[in-house]
């Protein structure tokens, strides 16, 4: 009993001499952090910089978050009591020294000075302490940051980082920070920097070679040699990215050019009809994405996402009963007479961007990508958006549902029996009034659905239309009037053409270049790329 009893004492005192150790180490930070933050009362550079060393050295959970204040402006100093505060991102204010949350700051406070030199150490010493951070995007920036800034003093505490990181995509950043660091160094040695220049060669990107070209002089011959090596190695990959980039803008812009002209290449190839307003058909769709949007934030703001899938079917049916009105009313007196149904047409398009003036006024309208439409993504060295992204993919799938519907459907059979032969289909029975109605309208949808997208990347104004009129009529008389798969080649051969071309002539000449390409290229063939087949075409 004697002898538990003796355990129980030693325990307890253990215990207790634990505490105490833990209080004592608590208390020895607390009151290191506090003389170090006294330094920020002193109003003096040398102090401050003094400061964010020792602060960045303690080990103190909040130092993250006063340092950051630092950099931003937010960390005040009460000139009486000389107590010095930090404003955290929410606004909410703290005791420097603790960390705590103060329900009231004094209302006369002064703002740390800091300079160009502070703000660079602030933000080494806040790469430096979110290199253990749990989120992996915070550890990712933080080496970037490294890498920009080649802090030598870091490197102690990214090669501690680096022996314990999980995550191999933080593991390379780490790495190639670590690289950057000891090529800037005179101290490295020959093999270190050997290894440096190759992790940076895999790296690959101008940010590498810029690193690469500012090597040390003490930097050894077969250094330079190798690094001279990697420099033509990233150059010549750049290039590359830099073609392979130009064709990715090019598939984008082609995506826009086929979403506004394959309503266009429907009813110029079943009726027959150049339909100048048909530019103003994408603008409506524009203008219905920008109604159903606001309807949302007035009614509905927490659902904000779904005003894009709610605007694609609401513009596909406003645009497409106002192509069905404008056919019914003007264009069905017109058939046979094409300068007329131009001009009427023509007519039509200043009626509707005038009404839209007057409706919703002559200036831009702001619509909102929702989040998975914003943002861009890094894919071996290409940069791509979100919103272009799926805009080519929606493009894509419009297309391939296009086709279906014209092979899988009566009302598609019979369009293309109209294109093909307007005679002999009227012979067999079909409506062809009602056909061309329904093809005026659905290419009118179409148009509206072209809108939606275009609101994403352009601005939705009442000349919206006008801006791709041009280039959708070039599309489908280069592709072959009335044939989807010729829009299609078209359009993203035109689009990847316009890219190539613009680096050279410039954007307005590149335009004018392939416009006198395209008039010699009809001298030769007149029916496009892909000209349709049928008698009555033929004839």
């Amino acid at each position: 009993m004697l002898r538990t009893q003796n355990k129980l004492v030693r325990f307890g005192g253990r215990v207790a001499l634990l505490l105490a150790a833990l209080w004592l180490m608590a208390f020895g930070a607390l009151a290191d952090i506090s003389k170090s933050v006294a330094r920020f009362a002193e109003d003096s550079f040398p102090e401050t910089r003094q400061a964010v060393e020792e602060i960045s050295a303690s080990g103190v959970d909040h130092v993250a978050e006063l340092l950051e204040a630092l950099g931003a402006g937010r960390l005040f100093v009460d000139p009486e009591t000389k107590t010095v505060y930090y404003r955290d991102a929410s606004g909410k204010a703290h005791l420097a020294a603790t960390g705590a949350e103060v329900s009231s700051a004094p209302a006369k406070l002064d703002t740390v000075r800091v300079n160009n030199r502070i703000r660079s150490d602030v933000a080494n010493a806040v790469g430096a302490l979110t290199l253990r951070a749990t989120d992996p995007a915070r550890r990712i920036a933080a080496a970037e940051a490294l890498f920009k800034s080649r802090d030598a003093s870091a490197l102690e505490a990214l090669d501690a980082a680096i022996k314990v990181e999980k995550d191999a995509r933080v593991a390379k950043k780490f790495a190639e920070a670590r690289a950057a660091i000891l090529l800037a160094r005179d101290a490295t040695s020959r093999q270190e920097r050997l290894e440096a220049v190759e992790t940076l060669r895999a790296r690959g990107d101008p940010s590498a070679a810029a690193v690469l070209r500012g090597l040390p002089a003490s930097a050894d011959a077969e250094t330079r040699s190798l690094a001279a090596n990697a420099i033509a190695a990233i150059e010549q990959r750049q290039k590359i990215i830099g073609y392979v980039q130009n064709v990715w803008y090019g598939f984008s812009l082609g995506s826009v050019l086929l979403l506004a002209a394959i309503g266009l290449a429907i009813t110029f190839g079943v009726m027959g009809v150049i339909n100048m307003a048909h530019g103003e058909m994408v603008m409506l769709g524009a203008y219905t994405t920008f109604v159903v949007q606001e309807v949302f934030r007035a009614y509905a703001p927490a659902y904000m996402g779904w005003s894009l899938p709610i605007a694609l079917p609401m513009a596909f049916l406003f645009t497409g009963l106002v192509g069905i009105a404008i056919e019914r009313g003007i264009i069905r007196f017109l058939y046979g007479r094409p300068l007329e149904t131009l001009l009427a047409t023509w007519g039509v398009s200043l009626i509707l961007q005038q009404a839209v003036r007057t409706i919703f006024g002559p200036t831009n309208r702001e619509v909102t990508a929702p989040s998975y439409m914003s943002g861009a993504f890094d894919f071996m060295g290409l940069s791509i958006t979100w919103g272009r992204m799926w805009i080519i993919l929606f493009t894509l799938v419009l297309f391939a549902a296009l086709l279906v519907a014209l092979k899988a459907t009566p009302l598609g059979l019979q369009m293309r029996a109209v294109t093909q032969n307007r005679r002999m289909a009227s012979s067999m029975g079909i409506r062809t009034p009602f056909v061309d109605a329904m093809t005026f309208g659905f290419g009118s949808g179409l148009a509206g659905l072209a809108g939606v997208a275009l609101s994403q990347i352009d601005n939705v104004s009442p000349n919206l239309g006008q801006t791709y009129i041009i280039d959708s009529f070039m599309v489908v008389v280069f592709g072959g009037v009335g044939n989807l798969w010729g829009t299609l080649v078209s359009a993203f051969a035109l689009g990847v053409a316009n890219k190539f071309m613009e680096p050279m002539a410039g954007a307005v000449l590149a335009k004018i270049f392939i416009l006198v390409l395209l008039i010699l290229f009809i001298q030769k063939r007149p029916r496009g790329l892909f000209a349709l087949k049928g008698r009555a075409v033929e004839a």
